[in-house]
């Protein structure tokens, strides 16, 4: 073996440098965060070193945690290769569904999904010696679970297990500190100059929501491939968020005169063996995420960015998770921009303006911040911790969707009140599943069988329960589960063959964890809230099942059923994605648009097979931002009674008053969730149902539904002018809402009497109102002498006041106030004068009479004589008669 070792080429790893400082930390601390630029051989050469398998050190026992299967597969090839080996021999693999290790394996690369499960089932790893964490600034939920685990086992079970946190670009002194101060090694790389050639599209696009990117975009993309191919030599490494965008971009680039080749998580080993690869032929490698990191693509001498991303995101008020696409961070652009410079000089396409550049987050969000969590508190549960708050973790879950998660457990009979796992949730932990999908599996199998429900499971769970599976990824598949299904039974494609390899998979684990639910003593459990492993050592404990039952309405049928059947694939496609996801059962609405059980509104694209369907389950949904309903994305036909007992906890029962189309209706409705199913009208509704939908009314329509008379609209006006200038005690009857809240208080008792709005106008206002004046005090009765309605003028009538307006107002003709001298005032203050003419027409404005008739009166008096030369226009009007009359009616008295 010794002669076959390429030690040239691991004589020529950069990172060789640093491994005497690794080394030494090791030896010394234990722990070690090595930060080495990508192409050092950090991910290569680093755990040969520390297995013994060159360099000549002790032989120890190594795991390598990579944070997807490409990267996994990649990087036990090339160090195999190294050593010229075959994989499965010193060095091995294990990804999900596939192994290639052995018992002189020394170095096994697996993933972090991988190493959690392995920790649950052996906490102390007695076989390993020392664990790499590798790529640990993508901060994925897995990684920093397994970090934090691992540091559990050194702290309390084996303090000689080494760990060391590798990565191109980190924060190095984050995880030093949450690795206990753990020295920091650095390798230099060799890189070459790498120029940036900004390439922003001619004419804006729309920015990408939900899973959606603007097709202009990706067209701008295509058209920068094709420029950086005619500007430049060596492979084009492009940068896209997702699968459905990669195949877009390589349908319009034909004819483009190079190998274009789709590399991503799901893509063919061939393809992936393929891009990592030298080639004589130019190629045009269009990439996930995938390539950031871990993989060495030879050959690339040029980038093109499309600065676009894929995160989780979970919208907790909708029941909806998805991946988003966002805008890429600087960070991971920077790393994107290097996979030009790792053998030569290259240049970078950044299909972005400069100035935005600034404005890109600085890193990407860590998962923990921004995905469901109901994985990892299961994860966390059953290592002993449910609420996670033991756990050295570089950041906290945040509070609230560590609740929704515990809210799913609790749902699916993974813990107990405690947070404790259940031994159904051990078992849940085990299949590798997401616990909604392992839900539907434990109990889907006691319905349909284990092939069955692994095979519908098995389409779900390909990108996780917040990811876009597989089957809606585009071509054939469509949104149509069922239709997914057979596709994928009779496909001979790439996705097909690991769709057969998961859902055998399953169906083992479902053996090897005691098969279904009913059959090994546990329970299927009420379906889960709203919202959004191995077991643990039994010295950690775990809580009882309850009493093993069937999901009420729902019988079960291992029987191969024929479609269209009662168990047919329509039928078992629906109960399985009810079963996952019961707060999505939608019932139709018409034309597309259904109703979820969450309240959330859901439509299906013009074309799809489903909208004839009355009642849906729907898989995969997301919401464009400002949206009020969500896309439908992956789905299945539904029958009401599967969609009553897979979300029977929504069920409810009860009587619904409410204020609808102008009065109040009463029936008593019978609910799944936000979807009515069956309502009739009441007779005799609850008394204080009835009142608070009387409440809404007058909220909706206002105060005007009472009766209002005249008195009552003044005195309103009138309690309103003392609120305003004397406040204390004087109530505030200006704002509805401010009565409204007061409704005790004046509305009673005719408002819990009145049964509809004809009721409501019979409430004389007026006298409802007297009741908020303050009598306790005495004020109450003041309220004429404060506010009088009405004021005595010389000429002897009695004037209403206009309490209104800001200020009072007295309209009142000019002659009745003749030799009045100061303006009448009430609580103190000057009311607002509108003398008006003869024929009660306004002549002038006033809140100071005494300036009025020094001077503003003889323009007047110049005028009105003129117009009613019957009517007495003295030039002395403050020694004047005051009168109501004519000047011959004056004579004739």
């Amino acid at each position: 073996m010794t002669s076959a070792i390429r030690r040239s080429a691991l004589d020529a790893l950069p990172v060789r440098e640093a491994l005497p400082g690794l080394l030494s930390a090791l030896d010394g601390h234990g722990t070690a965060v090595l930060c080495a630029p990508p192409g050092t051989g950090k991910t290569t050469l680093v755990p040969l070193v520390l297995a013994g398998l060159t360099g000549g050190g002790p032989r120890r026992r190594v795991v390598v945690a990579e944070p997807r299967r490409i990267a996994a597969r990649a990087a036990a090839r090339r160090m195999a290769w190294l050593l010229g080996e075959a994989v499965g021999e010193s060095v091995g693999f294990t990804v999900r569904g596939e192994r290639l290790a052995g018992p002189s394996t020394m170095v096994e690369v697996v993933t972090t999904g991988v190493l959690l499960q392995r920790l649950q089932r052996d906490q102390e790893l007695a076989d390993v010696d020392v664990v790499v964490l590798d790529e640990c600034h993508e901060r994925h939920l897995d990684a920093d679970t397994a970090a934090a685990f691992l540091l559990d086992v050194r702290e309390t079970l084996r303090p000689e297990l080494r760990l060391v946190a590798a990565s191109a670009t980190t924060d190095a002194a984050g995880w030093s500190r949450l690795l206990g101060d753990a020295p920091v090694v650095e390798a230099a790389g060799v890189s070459y100059p790498v120029e940036t050639v900004w390439s922003p599209p001619a004419r804006p696009v729309r920015p990408p929501h939900g899973m959606r990117v603007d097709p202009a975009q990706l067209a701008h993309v295509a058209s920068v491939v094709r420029r950086a191919l005619a500007e430049r030599s060596g492979d084009v490494l492009c940068f896209l968020p997702g699968v459905g965008e990669i195949a877009r971009v390589a349908g319009q680039l034909g004819g483009v005169g190079a190998e274009v080749l789709q590399v991503h998580g799901r893509a063919p080993a061939a393809v992936q063996d393929a891009a990592l690869t030298a080639s004589d032929r130019r190629r045009v490698i269009l990439a996930t995420a995938v390539a950031e990191s871990s993989l060495t693509v030879p050959g690339v001498r040029v980038v093109v960015d499309s600065g676009l991303a894929r995160e989780p995101r979970v919208d907790h008020a909708r029941g909806l998770g998805a991946l988003a696409t966002v805008r890429a961070s600087r960070a991971a652009g920077r790393q994107r921009a290097g996979r030009a410079g790792r053998e030569a000089p290259g240049a970078v396409y950044r299909c972005w303006a400069e100035a935005e550049d600034g404005r890109l987050p600085a890193f990407p969000s860590p998962e923990i911040r921004i995905a469901d969590l109901a994985q990892f508190a299961l994860q966390a549960a059953c290592w002993g911790d449910p609420d996670a708050s033991g756990l050295a973790l570089l950041d906290a879950p945040p509070a609230g969707a560590m609740a929704a998660a515990r809210e799913v457990l609790s749902a699916v009979g993974a813990v107990d009140a405690a947070g404790r796992p259940t031994a159904r949730g051990l078992r849940m932990a085990r299949l590798g599943l997401h616990p909604r999908l392992a839900r539907a599996l434990l109990d889907g199998t006691e319905l349909l069988g284990a092939r069955r429900a692994a095979q519908l499971v098995a389409l779900l769970s390909e990108e996780g329960p917040l990811g876009a599976p597989p089957a809606v990824a585009g071509g054939e598949y469509g949104d149509d589960l069922a239709a997914a299904w057979r596709s994928a039974r009779r496909g001979g494609d790439a996705y097909a063959s690991r769709w057969r390899a998961e859902s055998a998979r399953l169906e083992r684990a479902l053996g090897s964890t005691g098969g279904g639910a009913a059959a090994r003593g546990s329970s299927p459990t009420p379906p889960l809230p709203e919202t959004g492993g191995e077991p643990p050592a039994p010295s950690r404990g775990s809580a009882p099942d309850p009493a093993p039952r069937t999901p009420e309405g729902l019988e079960s049928s291992r029987e191969p059923a024929s479609d269209g059947g009662p168990m047919g694939d329509d039928h078992a496609a629906g109960l399985i994605a009810a079963l996952a996801f019961p707060e999505r059962v939608a019932r139709a609405k018409g034309s597309g648009a259904f109703l979820m059980a969450s309240g959330t509104g859901a439509e299906l694209p013009e074309g799809s097979s489903l909208r004839h369907a009355e009642w849906l389950a729907v898989a995969v949904a997301d919401r464009a931002p400002h949206s009020a309903s969500a896309r439908v994305r992956l789905a299945a036909v539904l029958d009401e009674d599967t969609a009553r007992a897979a979300a029977a906890h929504l069920r409810t029962e009860g009587e619904e008053v409410r204020w609808q189309d102008g009065d109040v209706t009463a029936r008593a409705v019978e609910r799944l969730g936000a979807v009515e199913l069956v309502a009739r009208p009441l007779r005799e509704p609850d008394p204080a149902l009835v009142r608070a939908a009387l409440l809404d009314g007058l909220r909706a329509e206002g105060l005007g539904l009472l009766r209002w008379t005249p008195d009552a609209v003044a005195l309103r006006a009138r309690l309103g002018f003392l609120h305003r200038t004397l406040g204390g005690t004087w109530p505030d009857v200006a704002d509805d809402a401010a009565l409204l809240a007061r409704a005790d208080d004046w509305l009673e008792p005719e408002l819990s009497r009145a049964r509809r709005r004809a009721d409501l106008g019979r409430i004389d206002a007026g006298q409802a109102l007297g009741r908020l004046l303050p009598w306790a005090t005495g004020e109450a009765v003041r309220l004429d002498e404060l506010a009088p309605e009405r004021i005595e003028v010389p000429s002897g009538s009695r004037i209403r006041v206009d309490y209104t307006a800001e200020q009072p107002v007295l309209a009142v003709k000019l002659q009745e106030l003749f030799g009045l001298a100061q303006t009448p005032t009430v609580a103190g203050v000057p009311v607002l004068v509108h003398l008006l003419s003869p024929a009660g027409r306004p002549a002038a404005v006033t809140a100071d009479l005494a300036s009025f008739w020094q001077g503003g009166y003889r323009a007047v008096r110049a005028e009105l004589r003129g117009r009613y030369p019957k009517h007495p226009w003295p030039e002395d009007p403050a020694t004047a008669e005051p009168t109501r009359h004519t000047n011959a009616r004056l004579r004739g008295r």
